[in-house]
């Protein structure tokens, strides 16, 4: 197996975390990247900096010129990049119409805009060299969008249509795009709440109050029964660079609770959008 250059966001903790450890292990140069490594990520930027074949990087993905300089940063050291892992990720919860605008951009500036920062960067060398792999880390939300957890689902859903679309539009061009699609896992993540910030809405919605705390109370006795392990998240990821090119799957559903119905949602589009694509014109596409 010959040795990667790996571009992960998100690594301070979580699936990120786990994905940087497995796939360094493997052998492959790991670029790490996560936000203020000289102040409150110190400690997890210092600890995986000692991993062997990791180099953490202090990026901010909300900005152009961070992203830039990040992904110049590893050209000019090795000299490609051959997978990119969009990992990072940003929840927030509560009824659809307490959030601000503020609050939708926000969302969409950390789970749409920065994973598409990223790959507008490696594209042009991917594409040159005629070969690379582009992961997007999604959400079985980015397929259906449950009640409470709206607008966090439709970023998810915004990159998913931009990681279908763009992994026929570059297949071709021996560059794979796949989607891995977790679950509920216990990671820091999911246990963050980040309330929307238009409290004075929730009077409204009195006579549907309790439905969120029946959907914590039903979704901790799943994960107590199923006890799901992140660690699968992240062998998912290695599973997928370690797969040969133009075999890998667009979709992997990682989701031991709820992972079943998404198979089959899946399943049905996949089959549906092969139809549409081929009316279109685009049948050679598939």
């Amino acid at each position: 197996m010959s040795k990667k250059i790996v571009l992960i966001t998100g690594t301070n903790s979580g699936f990120g975390w786990l994905t940087a450890h497995s796939v360094a292990a493997l052998g492959h140069k790991v670029y790490a990247t996560m936000r203020d490594t000289q102040g409150r990520n110190a400690d997890k930027a210092a600890a995986l900096s000692a991993v062997v074949n990791v180099t953490v990087l202090d990026v901010t993905l909300t900005d152009d010129e961070s992203v830039k300089q990040a992904v110049d940063t590893i050209l000019d050291k090795e000299g490609t990049i051959d997978v990119l892992v969009n990992n990072a990720g940003y929840g927030m919860t509560g009824v659809a119409e307490s959030f601000t605008t503020a609050d939708v951009h926000t969302t969409f500036d950390i789970n749409v805009y920065a994973p598409w920062r990223l790959m507008k960067q490696v594209l042009p060398t991917m594409r040159k060299q005629g070969e690379g792999l582009i992961i997007n880390v999604t959400s079985g939300f980015g397929r259906v969008s449950f009640p409470f957890a709206t607008i966090y689902a439709a970023s998810k859903f915004a990159l998913e249509g931009i990681s279908e679309g763009l992994h026929y539009e570059v297949k071709r061009l021996g560059i794979d795009v796949a989607i891995v699609e977790p679950g509920a896992f216990p990671t820091e993540m999911q246990q963050k709440n980040n309330p929307a910030s238009d409290q004075e809405v929730f009077e409204g919605y009195a006579a549907i109050a309790d439905i969120p705390n029946k959907m914590v109370t039903a979704l901790g006795g799943e994960m107590q029964a199923k006890k799901p392990d992140p660690q699968d998240v992240a062998d998912a990821i290695v599973k997928l660079i370690n797969t040969t090119k133009g075999t890998r799957p667009l979709r992997t559903v990682v989701d031991p609770i709820t992972g079943q119905y998404i198979e089959a949602a899946n399943q049905a589009i996949t089959e549906q959008f092969a139809k549409g694509l081929t009316v279109f014109g685009m049948g050679e596409l598939l």
